[in-house]
């Protein structure tokens, strides 16, 4: 049986449980509380080395760390991997843009918002994540403005002007095997 090791609030997590129930693929979940230091035992940093969330215990005798690299293994043969080479690519393409220009900014930002009083330090970065997360927001609107497909309204930002992506996120949650952020 596979194990994820998770933390319920990640989006990283999210996207992987979202694969996982949208292919039917059976999997347990251990809940691992980041903000109480759960990911720095010895037990999980022999699964990953850096400590932090998530990793797939494939079976008893392999791990797969990294949300992408989990969900490429998981989509691989399915159609959510495309079998043509430059498509594969092109979703290749989303996933780094999602872990360089969305991850840092939107999903920082929002884990700062969610889990109690931001410091003072988070509170004077806050503008420029967020400055950061419209112009990544922006790239992923101009792309759906012209196809129908690519996450999350949280984070302290406006989705209101992202009348594209508002559609696919709504598109998202209405198909049937849909799992809001906050279900294991």
């Amino acid at each position: 049986m596979n194990r994820l090791y998770d933390y319920l609030p990640s989006g990283s997590g999210y996207k992987v449980r979202l694969l996982l129930a949208q292919l039917n693929i059976a999997c347990a979940r251990v809940e691992l509380s980041i903000t109480k230091g759960k990911t720095c035992t010895p037990e999980f940093v022999a699964k990953k080395p850096n400590g932090r969330i998530l990793v797939l215990e494939i079976g008893d005798d392999a791990c797969l760390a990294e949300s992408n690299a989990i969900l490429a293994y998981l989509a691989e043969p399915t159609p959510f991997l495309p079998a043509d080479r430059l498509d594969r690519a092109r979703v290749m393409q989303w996933l780094f843009f999602e872990q360089y220009s969305h991850e840092p900014h939107i999903a920082v930002a929002r884990f700062w918002l969610t889990h109690g009083e931001p410091s003072e330090e988070q509170r004077r970065r806050l503008s420029d994540r967020h400055t950061s997360g419209y112009a990544a927001l922006d790239v992923m609107e101009a792309h759906l403005a012209e196809c129908s497909f690519l996450v999350a309204d949280e984070g302290g930002f406006d989705l209101a002007p992202y009348g594209h992506a508002h559609g696919w996120f709504e598109r998202v949650a209405s198909e049937p095997e849909h799992i809001p952020i906050t279900q294991g």
